[in-house]
């Protein structure tokens, strides 16, 4: 198993929930976060004169997947989650060496 955590803009939640799910993935946890890459935040023009916004809102979706769906999910996400322009975010692997379904007590992939 597989976590895979997920960065990116605010917009784009809607589109990467409705493609995990046509993958079969319907649990996930999702955060509102902060942060910044390479563009080091934005340089926006006010009435009131120049400002810099120096970390970004963004969103962190957290999904445990099946090995053998690590890659199709990845891509299905880094899809939905794409605008082109910089900024669209990252994303992240880590590995799981178990999982245990309170409600149940179902363990491992039987748990996810």
């Amino acid at each position: 198993m597989k976590k895979i955590e997920a960065i990116f803009r605010e917009e784009k939640l809607d589109a990467v929930k409705n493609a995990l799910e046509a993958k079969g993935y319907y649990g996930m946890t999702v955060s509102q976060v902060h942060g910044r890459g390479r563009q080091k935040g934005l340089r926006l023009q006010q009435r009131s004169g120049e400002f810099e916004v120096d970390l970004l809102p963004k969103v962190k979706v957290e999904i445990v997947v099946l090995d053998e769906d690590l890659i199709p999910v990845m891509h299905a996400l880094a899809a939905s989650a794409r605008t082109g322009d910089i900024g669209d975010g990252k994303i992240f692997v880590l590995p799981v060496y178990d999982a245990l379904r309170i409600r149940t007590g179902d363990a491992g992939a039987d748990a996810v």
